[in-house]
C-alpha cells in the first residue's frame, strides 16, 4: 500500500494549479511524488510536474475554497452566472480566462491516449459545472451578473450533465453551438412547469 504524502507534500498538492495540476516545490519533494504515483514528470522542456489521477484524487479530497472566497485568495474560478460577489471584469480577467483554458487543453492533451483536444478530460467530468462555464467564458459568452443578464450553468440531478440558462433563445442556441465545438454533448429542453427554456450539456466521450 502506498504510504500517504507527509504534510509537506500535502501542501505542494494543495497548492496545484486547479486545471492543469502543474505542481511546484523541491526536487526532492516533486520525485517523491513521481515514486508515490502521485505526480508524473512531462517529458517535453521544461519537464514541468503534474498530478497524476491518484494527485488529483488527493487534491480533490481537500475542501475546496467557498466560492465567495475565491475573489480574495486568488485561486481561479470560472463564471457559472449568478454570483453575488463576482470577480471583476477586464483586460486581467480576460487574460486568465485565457490562461485557464489553454491550461484544460493541454491538461486534455498530455490525459488523453492520443493526445486528442477535443474531447473533455476526467478533470472536467469530476467539476461539470466549473468546466462548462470556463468553456463559455473562454469563448466570450457573457455570464449573468449585477451588471446584466448572461449565461447560467447549474448542477443537475442527472450524472454527467449541467443545466445552462440563457436570457433569449439566440443565447442559449450561442451556448450550445460553444459547448459543442468543447467536447460537448447540448440539447434544449423545457421546465415543465414554467416553460423555461435551457441547455442539457454532457462531456462528450468519443
Amino acid at each position: 500500500m502506498t504510504r500517504p504524502p507527509t504534510a509537506a507534500q500535502r501542501r505542494v498538492i494543495e497548492a496545484a494549479d486547479p486545471v492543469t495540476g502543474r505542481l511546484r516545490g523541491t526536487q526532492s519533494q516533486l520525485a517523491a511524488l513521481v515514486r508515490q504515483g502521485l505526480a508524473f514528470r512531462h517529458p517535453r522542456p521544461p519537464h514541468d510536474h503534474f498530478l497524476t489521477p491518484a494527485g488529483h484524487r488527493i487534491r480533490e479530497a481537500v475542501p475546496e475554497v467557498p466560492a465567495e472566497r475565491v475573489a480574495d485568495t486568488g485561486v481561479f474560478a470560472a463564471r457559472v452566472g449568478g454570483e453575488e460577489e463576482p470577480p471583476a471584469s477586464g483586460p486581467a480577467r480576460l487574460r486568465e480566462v485565457h490562461s485557464a483554458w489553454q491550461g484544460l487543453l493541454e491538461l486534455r492533451r498530455m490525459t488523453s491516449a492520443d493526445g486528442a483536444v477535443d474531447r473533455p478530460c476526467g478533470w472536467e467530468r469530476a467539476h461539470l459545472v466549473r468546466a462548462a462555464a470556463l468553456a463559455l467564458e473562454a469563448a466570450g459568452h457573457r455570464p449573468a451578473g449585477g451588471d446584466g443578464d448572461g449565461y447560467r450553468v447549474r448542477a443537475t440531478p442527472q450524472p454527467e450533465a449541467v443545466a445552462v440558462y440563457a436570457p433569449d433563445p439566440p443565447a442559449l442556441t450561442a451556448c450550445a453551438a460553444t459547448l459543442e465545438r468543447a467536447g460537448w454533448q447540448a440539447g434544449e429542453y423545457s421546465e415543465p412547469r414554467t416553460g423555461v427554456r435551457y441547455l442539457l450539456a454532457s462531456p462528450r466521450r468519443v
